[in-house]
């Protein structure tokens, strides 16, 4: 399915660009020109030969807190899709195998989660247990795990009834041995593409809540706070939000 992709030109752009993304967040800091954190006189400059993106309201070149943020972005958001996997994965798994009663326990449980609005509930989290970049990527995690649940649930459904594994519950195999020999191997390209997904909407969740102030603390750098930051100065510096968005 990958290599399938990679044989048309937008799967070359795609790749390409999820590299450069991984990329930055990878050597973000060490390409930084300046210290992100260091202020000085000159505020709210535009770009130049010396600060490429131009400066912020306290003098920080713009370009460096970008490439800084960068890491806390991109490796927040794969977070959030490494918790929604195992919160959302093994429960839709144990919940086809293991039985009546954990099935309707475990479907409540995510049908009660889908109606809940994460950003809402991530903030409330946050003003509870402290606001704090783990917390607030714990919440999203558990939050946006029925969107694993539900592909991995329903892949799996479509392995159980067919007649190998019909067999194999017949010859007494366990439900272990089932899901290892027989469903993983044929429920990985669905759980692939819920992954990307998943990816997708993290980057933008995660900025949602740095924008708010959640999640991290000033002034640690991040895309969704350097943008807050920018607006309050679209006065001065019109294009300014347009850097942190791409």
């Amino acid at each position: 399915m990958f290599l399938a992709a990679l044989k048309r030109p937008v799967g070359w752009i795609s790749a390409g660009a999820l590299i450069f993304i991984l990329l930055l967040a990878l050597f973000g800091p060490l390409l930084s020109p300046f210290d992100p954190f260091e202020k000085s006189a000159t505020v709210l400059a535009g770009p130049s030969v010396a600060h490429w993106l131009g400066t912020d309201y306290l003098g920080r070149d713009v370009l460096s807190r970008i490439l800084t943020g960068a890491r806390l972005s991109v490796f927040a958001a794969l977070e959030v899709v490494i918790i929604g996997f195992f919160a959302g994965v093994i429960p839709a798994l144990l919940s086809v195998y293991s039985g009546r009663a954990f099935e309707w326990f475990s479907l409540r449980i995510m049908d009660t989660l889908v109606t809940i609005p994460f950003l809402v509930f991530a903030v409330a989290v946050t003003q509870l247990v402290g606001n704090g970049l783990q917390q607030a990527m714990m919440v999203v995690g558990i939050m946006i795990s029925p969107a694993f649940f539900r592909v991995t649930r329903s892949a799996a459904l479509a392995v159980g009834n067919t007649q190998y594994v019909q067999a194999a519950v017949l010859a007494g195999a366990s439900p272990f041995w089932i899901v290892r020999r027989h469903v993983l191997s044929k429920i990985v390209a669905s759980i692939a593409i819920a992954s990307a997904n998943v990816l997708a909407g993290g980057f933008v969740v995660v900025s949602s809540l740095t924008y708010l102030g959640i999640g991290i603390v000033p002034p640690n750098p991040t895309w969704g706070g350097i943008l807050s930051s920018d607006l309050a100065y679209l006065g001065f510096k019109p294009y300014a939000p347009l850097f942190p968005e791409y």
